[in-house]
């Protein structure tokens, strides 16, 4: 046990490092929510009625969106470590299995953090308030965190399972796009025709976002109970990460 968690540790420090020689990466996605959060603030927020400032209802659907978006990265970093031969060489290393893809998954979990602050960031800059307090405030970082760090390992399967860098990006950009989409995370969901709102109302980004929007506002978000949001998030949250934390391991081990 110790030694996976001193390895784990170790591609974790690597994947950091590597980070911090290429920061076009965390600068490509941080520019893509910036772009949706003035999108939506300065062109469709005056034409969307969400019955109080659509500003503090926006900014917890990008952070949302950024969570799931960030894990872009996770698979195409993974594919690339395997087409050039790091997975091999790390599995011919002395070292836990599960040790990479846990180094992996931290490391992008970090940044993801970090690409999220700086949304927190943009969203002050435009008018996001944090109405609720300090504390749901760091609650709401922690859901973004334990949702983020779930679905990294999603994406670390798919990194896995791909045989080129196009696909790569297509595995995890298509299956998170129309999820994303198709929630709350923009507009609210009676504004969606029945059969729409009924798919979006029952899905894991939908129970993110009102949690995150439940803590960082409120009561001036109506019609959402905290304790079901958060405890739907931490559901989806558990059960994404025992299948596919499994599944990637089950992948890493056979890959090559």
């Amino acid at each position: 046990m110790a030694s996976t968690i001193g390895d784990s540790i170790v591609i974790t420090k690597r994947n950091l490092l590597r980070m911090v020689r290429t920061p076009q990466l965390i600068i490509f996605n941080s520019v893509q929510p910036v772009m949706f959060v003035l999108l939506f603030r300065y062109v469709f927020g005056g034409a969307i009625n969400t019955g109080g400032e659509y500003v503090n209802y926006l900014i917890p659907g990008v952070l949302v969106q950024t969570a799931m978006f960030g894990g872009t990265g996770t698979t195409i970093g993974l594919h690339d470590d395997l087409s050039k031969g790091m997975i091999d060489r790390f599995r011919s290393l002395p070292m836990a299995r599960s040790a990479v893809l846990t180094g992996r998954v931290l490391a992008d979990l970090v940044r993801n953090l970090f690409v999220m602050l700086l949304m927190i960031g943009v969203g002050m800059a435009v008018g996001f308030r944090f109405n609720n307090g300090f504390f749901p405030a760091l609650a709401a970082i922690a859901v973004l965190m334990a949702f983020s760090g779930a679905f990294l390992w999603f994406f670390a399967l798919m990194g896995l399972s791909v045989k080129d860098p196009e696909s790569a990006q297509i595995a995890s950009f298509l299956p998170i796009f129309p999820l994303t989409f198709a929630a709350s995370t923009f507009v609210p969901l009676e504004s969606m025709p029945s059969w729409l709102a009924a798919f979006a109302r029952n899905q894991p980004i939908t129970h993110c976002v009102n949690a995150v929007r439940k803590l960082t506002q409120g009561d001036a978000i109506q019609g959402v109970s905290l304790s079901n949001a958060v405890s739907l998030t931490l559901i989806w949250s558990a059960g994404v990460l025992v299948v596919f934390s499994a599944l990637s391991i089950r992948r890493y081990r056979r890959v090559g």
